[in-house]
Order: structure tokens, then C-alpha cells, then sequence
């Protein structure tokens, strides 16, 4: 069944088959379009206007009117460096890196998201009807206007650092979109955990977790390998073993096999870095790895050197 957009929600309408002489620059910040049945409408620039053969005119829920245009870019060179980074997604940190870099994506300050709930609390007592009403919802939709701006602009600048930095970029494999539909269910079938499960939801979406790895693939193409995250956050970096006790809190990992302690997501952060290859490294708390079979459980650096002779 065909997904409807919300009413009032990037309403527009594209233009195909568009000429060179259709675009043309007025100065250095403004330009103008010919739309068909409407004539000359200038806009302004925020990037140069690409050679494209199509371009679509939106507005938004905040009222805003944009006009993009539709056009391949030209992928970022890898820097040949041989760099590999790890990129652990998460909800306290948006995106922890293997080297030790913590990412966090903008969202709302405390005013303006104290405001948000103000003005939704208002339109919660509104009737239906009164131009009142509209007013409120423009209001509440220019307040989370400026939360997705600020979340796309992250997400912009995070990617093409990662793809300008590093020859091969690994991150989780994770389903977001199902991770992020919704546990409400049906009258008949209701949800489990519903209050929860949105208020995850809505920290994934808030945090960009999808659209940070879709700029990333486009700007990388071929460089973006995707890494099963299971057991990632309960696995040492350093020795290999895997014991869910061994994160203390969110932000906390103590390794009971070697005593590492280090910040929870750069510890999974290089796990999943390490490629599709880490997993053999698995070793259970209890003195064995992954399949049962018992292993060496003293930390790699600390073998002693072969003796010659």
C-alpha cells in the first residue's frame, strides 16, 4: 500500500526537462528559475547551481520554500593513506570513533526545546478549527525546523570529514528502519513497552543514525563496509574477551580479563574497525571462546618473544 505524506509536510512539485537558459545568476548570493505558469522566481544560493535537468520546488511545515536540483556529485577522493576508522553509533553519542573521537549531533537548546513544550501543551488545549490553531502548529514547526537543519548540517560535515580522513570507513550493520517503526500495534494486538519504545525512537532519529551512513556511502562509494554489531559493546578490544558484565554503565568498560578500562563506545567502536574479522577473536568470560572450545586467555602483547636456537 502507498505511504501518504502528511498533510502540509514538503508539499511540491518537480520540473523535468529543464534548459541551461532556464537558470541564470543574478549576483553572488541570488538566482533565479523559470517555473512553467509563473515566470521568473529568484532564490538564494546556499551551494552553486549544478548543470542538472531537473529541479524540484518544495515547501516545508515551517512555511520555508527551497528549490533543489537534481544532480549525480562527483564522489571525495580516498586520501590513500590506508586509514580504517570504526564508527559506533549511539544514542548519548551520536557517532564514537575508533581513534577516540566523540561526535555529537546538535539538536535543540534548552530554551527553544522548553519552548516546544510549551507551545505543544497549548496546542493540546485548542479546539479544532480556529485559524488559532494553525498558528500554533506553524509555530511548533519552526522550532523543529531548526532541530532538522542543524541535524542535516551534522551529518554534512561529519561525513565528508570521514570520507576526506579515511580510506575505508566500517560501521554497524543495523536495521534502523525497523528499528524505529512504531510499537503502538492495533487495538487487537497492542504494543509492548510503547511509551519506550518511542522515546528510542525518536533519540535514533534525533541522532541521524540512517541518514549518516546513507551521505556516507554517496560520498564513498566503496568504502563504506558494514560490520554485524553483535557482541561489539561486550567484547575487550584489547584481549578479546566477551563478558556483558564488563560494561558498567553506558559510558564505562572494564575488562575483567585484562583490566582495560576505557570508554564503552571507542571500545566498540574498534572492534567494529577491525572488520569482519573480529569476531574470531571471541573469548567467553568463563575461559572460552565463541564455540566452547577452550583458549589462551592471556592478552596477546603480553606473550613472550620466541627464543632463537
Amino acid at each position: 500500500m502507498a505511504q501518504t505524506r502528511p498533510v502540509g509536510r514538503s508539499a511540491g512539485f518537480r520540473i523535468v526537462a529543464v534548459q541551461p537558459a532556464a537558470v541564470r545568476v543574478l549576483n553572488r548570493r541570488w538566482s533565479a528559475v523559470r517555473i512553467p505558469k509563473v515566470g521568473w522566481v529568484r532564490f538564494r544560493r546556499s551551494r552553486a547551481v549544478p548543470d542538472a535537468r531537473s529541479y524540484r520546488v518544495t515547501r516545508d511545515r515551517a512555511g520555508r520554500w527551497q528549490v533543489a536540483f537534481a544532480a549525480v556529485p562527483a564522489p571525495i577522493p580516498a586520501p590513500g593513506t590506508g586509514g580504517v576508522v570504526g564508527v559506533d553509533r549511539g544514542v548519548a553519542v551520536s557517532a564514537a570513533l575508533s581513534s577516540g573521537e566523540m561526535l555529537h549531533c546538535p539538536g535543540l537548546r534548552p530554551g527553544e526545546h522548553a519552548r516546544l513544550v510549551r507551545l505543544q501543551h497549548r496546542l493540546a488545549r485548542v479546539r479544532r478549527g480556529p485559524n488559532r490553531r494553525a498558528r500554533l502548529r506553524a509555530r511548533i514547526a519552526r522550532v523543529k525546523a531548526r532541530e532538522v537543519d542543524r541535524r542535516k548540517d551534522w551529518v554534512e560535515k561529519t561525513s565528508t570529514s570521514l570520507a576526506r580522513r579515511y580510506d575505508l570507513i566500517r560501521v554497524e550493520d543495523l536495521p534502523v528502519g525497523t528499528m524505529t517503526r512504531s510499537a503502538r500495534g492495533s487495538i487487537v494486538e497492542p504494543g509492548r513497552n510503547v511509551r519506550q519504545e518511542a522515546g528510542l525512537n525518536r533519540s535514533i532519529l534525533a541522532h541521524g543514525w540512517g541518514l549518516l551512513v546513507q551521505r556516507l556511502e554517496q560520498k564513498a562509494p566503496g568504502r563504506v563496509e558494514k560490520i554485524n554489531p553483535a557482541y561489539t559493546s561486550q567484547t575487550c578490544n584489547t584481549c578479546g574477551v566477551r563478558d556483558r558484565q564488563a560494561r558498567e554503565n553506558q559510558a564505562a568498560f572494564g575488562c575483567r580479563g585484562c583490566g582495560q578500562q576505557a570508554n564503552a563506545d571507542v571500545n566498540a567502536a574498534r572492534n567494529i574497525a577491525l572488520g569482519p574479522q573480529w569476531a574470531t577473536t571471541w573469548v567467553t568470560a568463563r575461559g572460552g571462546n565463541a564455540d566452547g572450545r577452550p583458549v589462551n586467555r592471556e592478552p596477546p602483547h603480553c606473550a613472550p618473544p620466541p627464543v632463537d636456537g
